[in-house]
């Protein structure tokens, strides 16, 4: 059972919409965000750093006000604007043809801290803090988090009839060529039952935005401990999601670049591989991985598919059968010594949007040795893992398209 709201939701007019969305904080860099910032860009508000020259630190308390400063300005200049009822909003993505449909939601911090809402990653507190600064200072959730529900076929059926009766209100193809389509759920009877239905649904799971939500939560806490008259119904219980049925969600690989062979040659790594992989050379056309338990490896200039044996993996172990699970047991900790994904400096992370040619790249300048890419995690095998209770390992997961930062903001200043 969850709880979710309708919102007032701050927005830009519709014809600053495609310059105020931005890409969110954590797919580019501050160099980056400088250089794709325009005027009205939210980037100036959820990267401020970019607002100095040079570039200053992320964390400082200066940038950490500027924030605050260009949030207020952009208010101020009618960039963005507040809603004066609250509503549901639905936003939709297009990549490649196929466009999957969310809800621009309000979900009770609560629901997360009793496992309602469902996560699959550990996060990291120094990021979980940097993040709760932002929502603390400026009493908002200025970036969604990415949430699936299960499939609902009355959702599905109140989404396509708004869809289908009304014009959209924000529509529009950003840089990268995926788009994005925003409705306001204006009709109260249509918004009331979105919030009975949710109230029905066992749980939602965190796609994307592990450290978001987790700021969320505790300053939903904080918030709480601080009003004697405390009732759960408090704007500030609430922080902002945009909610997927599971079946619409596209996971893409994730792969890994190696700077080392932890003292081995190429064809030491090769002969050793055999104990637990078939090992075949593919030549230099890139190769891609073919089902579960195949992984495509580079090396030297040449691409190699490596079977998993049978006895490397665990079909019936949510963990177990992950293939990031048996590259980390047989290849990254038992071959090259990397036992902690998240604090080797010897090991990146490639999301799979960028494609196999960037692994390529990486290990053709030298920067690299050895990559590994993966086959994609399916949706069912994150459920599942939620489901249990279980975490997986770091850098597993690569949702696409990205949610755009700034299409709806939720606001709990008193």
């Amino acid at each position: 059972m969850v709880r979710i709201k309708p919102f007032r939701g701050i927005r830009p007019p519709k014809q600053y919409a495609s310059e105020v969305a931005s890409r969110p904080y954590d797919v580019l860099n501050s160099a980056e965000a400088k250089a794709e910032a325009t005027e009205r860009s939210l980037l100036h508000i959820i990267k401020p750093e970019i607002d100095f020259d040079p570039i200053a630190d992320e964390h400082s308390q200066e940038v950490y006000e500027k924030a605050m400063e260009n949030f207020r300005l952009w208010r101020e200049k009618g960039w963005l604007q507040q809603d004066d009822q609250e509503h549901y909003y639905i936003y939709a993505q297009t990549m490649e043809g196929s466009t999957q449909y969310g809800l621009a939601m309000c979900c009770h911090f609560e629901d997360y801290l009793s496992g309602a809402i469902k996560k699959h990653e550990l996060t990291r507190p120094d990021k979980e803090e940097d993040r709760m600064i932002h929502v603390r200072n400026q009493q908002a959730n200025i970036e969604p988090v990415f949430f699936a529900y299960p499939d609902d076929k009355e959702i599905d059926a109140i989404v396509e009839k708004v869809v289908k009766e009304n014009p959209a209100d924000y529509d529009f193809t950003a840089a990268d060529g995926f788009g994005h389509h925003m409705w306001v759920i204006r009709d109260k009877a249509l918004n009331d039952r979105l919030t009975e239905i949710f109230a029905g649904i066992p749980a939602l799971y965190v796609a994307d935005g592990h450290h978001r939500t987790a700021a969320a939560a505790r300053v939903g806490q904080e918030c709480r401990e601080k009003n004697p008259n405390h009732t759960g119904e408090e704007e500030y219980c609430y922080f902002l999601a945009v909610t997927f049925p599971a079946s619409q969600l596209r996971i893409i690989d994730y792969n890994r670049v190696v700077k080392d062979l932890n003292g081995m040659t190429p064809a030491e790594l090769l002969d050793a591989l055999t104990t637990d992989f078939e090992v075949e050379k593919r030549g230099s056309e890139i190769y891609h991985p073919s089902g579960l338990h195949d992984f495509s490896m580079y090396l030297e200039g040449e691409w190699y598919s490596l079977k998993a044996k049978p006895g490397t993996y665990d079909d019936n172990d949510p963990i177990g059968v992950l293939d990031v699970t048996v590259l980390s047991n047989r290849v990254l900790d038992k071959l090259l010594g990397i036992q902690d994904l998240r604090t080797s400096k010897r090991i990146d992370f490639v999301g799979g949007i960028r494609g196999l040619g960037e692994l390529k790249k990486r290990v053709d300048s030298g920067e690299m040795k050895v990559a590994f890419a993966l086959y994609p995690v399916s949706m069912q095998q994150l459920i599942n893992i939620a489901d249990t209770g279980n975490i997986m390992p770091p850098k597993t997961t690569w949702f696409e398209p990205k949610l755009r930062s700034g299409v709806v903001i939720h606001s709990f200043e008193q």
